[in-house]
């Protein structure tokens, strides 16, 4: 099919541009493939980090990092309130339902057909589809106390 397409190409030049123009047509965060959640690995810093005559007052960060953990938190609450809903509204036909309207809407969003590519890659002998990281994710947690040892006096 592609021959028809390119002709003349050899399929290495073929792989590089089947590649491109599917990371050019369709958004990078669309061709990813997850990590196994068991494995936790730290990702190196990123550029454009505070120096050290440039850090924000300790509170600063504190208040910053307690925000965007409460955040996380409530994100997380609404996605299973939402899950929970949709158990039942997944269900239910196109309607009203008193003050609710119950529809579905075609969506804007495209995604690589990832099987259909392999299939495509497999027929041509290109290998394997080339995948690329997804950024890091940062993640804020409360930091445990440090344990303080305090030497008690022993009665004799």
């Amino acid at each position: 099919m592609f021959q028809l397409l390119m002709p003349g190409k050899p399929s290495l030049a073929l792989a590089r541009t089947v590649t491109r123009a599917i990371r050019s047509v369709v958004a990078p965060a669309t061709l990813f493939t997850p990590a196994r959640a068991a494995e936790s690995v730290t990702a190196p810093d990123p550029d454009g980090l505070y120096g050290p005559d440039e850090m924000p007052a300790a509170a600063d960060i504190e208040a910053a990092a307690r925000t965007y953990n409460d955040a996380a938190d409530q994100a997380r609450r609404a996605d299973r309130g939402k899950r929970a809903a949709r158990k039942i509204l997944d269900h239910l036909p196109a309607g009203t339902y008193g003050p609710w309207k119950v529809e579905r809407v075609a969506s804007g969003r495209q995604t690589a057909d990832l099987d259909q590519i392999r299939r495509i890659f497999k027929a041509h002998g290109l290998g394997e589809v080339p995948m690329k990281a997804s950024a890091p994710s940062l993640k804020v947690t409360r930091a445990e106390a440090p344990v303080i040892l305090v030497p008690m006096a022993v009665a004799a």
